[in-house]
C-alpha cells in the first residue's frame, strides 16, 4: 500500500505551497508579508548577482574598471580584492544588502495594502497609492545618502507606480 504523500512529484508539493503558502504564523497578515518578503528577496538576490556579474566580465573592457551608464560612473571597489575570497565576500555582502532591501519593500507594501484593505473595506486605488508612497519613502530611507528630495521623490513615484498597477489590472 502507498499513500499519495510517497506517490506525490516535485510539482504536486510546489503547486500545494500556491493553495496554502509557505507560512503560517496565524494571521493572514504575517502570512502575507512574509512570504512577500522571501518572493522579493529571492529576486534582489538574483538581480544582484546578475549586475554583479555584469559588471564583473565588463570590468577587464573598460579603461581602469570605471564603467559609466545611464550617466552615472559604476566602479567596483569591493570586488578588486587581493583575493578571488575577498571579491566573494563583497559579493555576499551587496547581494544580502539588496536583497533585505527588495524584500523589506515588499513586505512593506504588502502589509499596508492588506492592512488598509481591512480598515477601510474596499481595495482601490487609494490604498494603493497610500501603500505605494509609503513604501517609497521608506526604500529612500535606505540609501546611504538620502535627501529631503529623495525621499518626496521616491514616495512619489512609489505612488504614482503602485496606483498605475491598481488602475491596470484586469485590463491586460
Amino acid at each position: 500500500m502507498s499513500s499519495n504523500l510517497e506517490t506525490g512529484s516535485l510539482v504536486d508539493e510546489l503547486r500545494s505551497f500556491e493553495k496554502g503558502g509557505f507560512f503560517d504564523f496565524g494571521h493572514p497578515l504575517l502570512n502575507r508579508i512574509a512570504e512577500s518578503f522571501v518572493k522579493a528577496a529571492g529576486i534582489g538576490a538574483v538581480q544582484a548577482v546578475s549586475r554583479e556579474a555584469y559588471f564583473t566580465a565588463t570590468e577587464g573592457a573598460v579603461p581602469n574598471g570605471v564603467q559609466e551608464i545611464g550617466g552615472k560612473k559604476h566602479r567596483l571597489p569591493d570586488l578588486r580584492g587581493e583575493t578571488s575570497r575577498k571579491s566573494l565576500e563583497a559579493m555576499v555582502k551587496s547581494t544580502g544588502k539588496e536583497a533585505i532591501q527588495w524584500g523589506l519593500a515588499a513586505g512593506m507594501y504588502s502589509g499596508l495594502t492588506y492592512g488598509l484593505r481591512d480598515a477601510r473595506g474596499a481595495h482601490d486605488w487609494k490604498n494603493s497609492a497610500v501603500a505605494g508612497a509609503i513604501t517609497g519613502a521608506a526604500l529612500a530611507l535606505t540609501a546611504e545618502d538620502a535627501s529631503h528630495e529623495q525621499i518626496v521623490q521616491c514616495a512619489i513615484t512609489g505612488a504614482a507606480l503602485s496606483t498605475a498597477a491598481n488602475l491596470l489590472t484586469g485590463i491586460f
